[in-house]
């Protein structure tokens, strides 16, 4: 608790000041100047007596049951005043250092006995477990001329998950049939995948193995078998937390983009019918073993939500290590990293290890500045140092990437804008290989 000085009392005081070099030169003033500063003094002791003596109002805070990086969402405050007299309230309630709100200080009258909702929207910038601290009050004295600062209310929390708003927006195209508006592409492999679907009439282009010989001799016509994609398969996203993927693209990180990517790719895997499973390295080690059904996003994000990167460097051959321990059933592994060209050594040996028994897909996230730079055009010295250095950065990305393709992985490399949809179709064309 602390006591301050309004600005008006600060005026008064500069007036009697006034006043007071104004008497220095005028004597009959001093008397008044004298008696003036006096009652000054009685009246500013017995306001501040009054602003010790008053109550403090109650402070409640309603917090949203989760929220998301970068959207509003709305906070209720709710200010009791249990004094006698109306009250004059300044209110800054402690949130967040990463956050936005552009509402607050709230200032208001508080009636004698009854309450006030205050309500905000403020928008938290970084995930995880978010606190809000106490709330600090203002109030004002009797008088007007002191403020009393006094912390009220609970602490409290809230989960900040990933921005997935664009994957309930490719959620809800999805389930009208609009894929293709979406640039997701679901291609048609009947014949190639492994769970019968049905009969149906023999088609031109039908090859022998796909027509039912015994079917077709009880109708007295050819028929063939028609086959859908094989359900619950397992899709185990590797995510690398080490430093490299705290660089900034955009608005927001490197790994943030890809954390948004795997939500959609989640999606999709578990609308497809197969288990997600999510494994951490690079600082960040932890395992949420496959999951499927409809509660199976859910259990995603909870897991997902407050990842963080970590400064230590990215070690391949201890995840691949710890996913080969873990996860036994051959599946379909899709490590989400930023190459570098200095990785051919450290990442070929433990992708071809998981090659041995999984199908791999690496998924890179590529700068968007790399390929601004090699488009820019040259008109100094500088410009063309940063294409050569931009043009031989990416020769060595994909010198490892190519290599990684003739040991049989199937990579990925796509800026932050297009990766999202490039991962999920990517999904789409290798599951067929589990």
């Amino acid at each position: 608790m602390a006591i301050r000085p309004t600005k008006w009392l600060v005026w008064v005081l500069v007036f009697w000041l006034v006043l007071g070099l104004s008497a220095s030169f005028w004597e009959p003033a001093r008397t008044w100047w004298l008696v003036g500063g006096l009652i000054l003094g009685g009246v500013c002791l017995v306001d501040l007596l009054m602003v010790f003596l008053v109550r403090v109002p109650s402070v409640q805070r309603r917090l949203p049951g989760r929220m998301a990086v970068g959207v509003d969402g709305e906070v209720r405050l709710r200010i009791g005043n249990l004094a006698r007299r109306h009250l004059h309230v300044r209110v800054y309630d402690g949130v967040p250092k990463r956050s936005e709100c552009e509402v607050l200080p709230w200032k208001g009258w508080v009636k004698a006995g009854q309450y006030v909702d205050v309500d905000y929207p403020v928008t938290l910038l970084e995930r995880g477990e978010i606190s809000f601290g106490q709330t600090h009050l203002l109030l004002a004295s009797l008088l007007g001329l002191w403020e009393r600062l006094t912390k009220q209310g609970e602490e409290g929390s809230v989960k900040v998950y990933p921005n997935y708003q664009p994957v309930l927006r490719f959620a809800l195209m999805s389930m009208a049939h609009r894929q293709v508006h979406i640039g997701i592409v679901r291609k048609n492999r009947a014949g190639l995948s492994r769970d019968f679907h049905q009969l149906r009439d023999y088609q031109m282009g039908d090859s022998l193995s796909q027509i039912d010989w015994k079917a077709s001799a009880k109708r007295l016509e050819v028929v063939s078998r028609d086959f859908q994609e094989q359900l619950d398969q397992s899709v185990i996203l590797m995510l690398d937390c080490g430093r490299r993927m705290r660089a900034m693209d955009g608005e927001i990180s490197q790994f943030d983009h890809c954390l948004n990517s795997l939500l959609l790719l989640s999606y999709v895997a578990l609308r497809q019918g197969d288990q997600v499973g999510v494994l951490s390295f690079g600082g960040t080690e932890r395992w949420l073993p496959p999951v499927k059904g409809a509660s199976g996003m859910t259990t995603v994000l909870n897991h997902l939500y407050d990842y963080e990167t970590s400064p230590y460097p990215s070690d391949f051959s201890e995840g691949a290590e710890r996913l080969l321990k873990h996860q036994r059933r051959r599946s379909l592994v899709v490590v989400v990293t930023n190459l570098r060209g200095e990785d051919a050594d450290e990442l070929r040996e433990p992708l071809r290890r998981l090659r041995r028994k999984h199908v791999v897909v690496l998924a890179s996230l590529r700068e968007e500045g790399i390929g601004l730079m090699l488009e820019k055009d040259l008109r100094s010295f500088d410009d063309a140092l940063g294409y050569l250095a931009a043009e031989d950065y990416a020769a060595e990305r994909e010198a490892v990437l190519a290599g990684l393709r003739s040991d049989g992985v199937v990579t990925l490399d796509e800026t932050a804008e297009a990766f999202p949809v490039a991962l999920a179709n990517c999904y789409l064309d290798s599951r067929a290989a589990i």
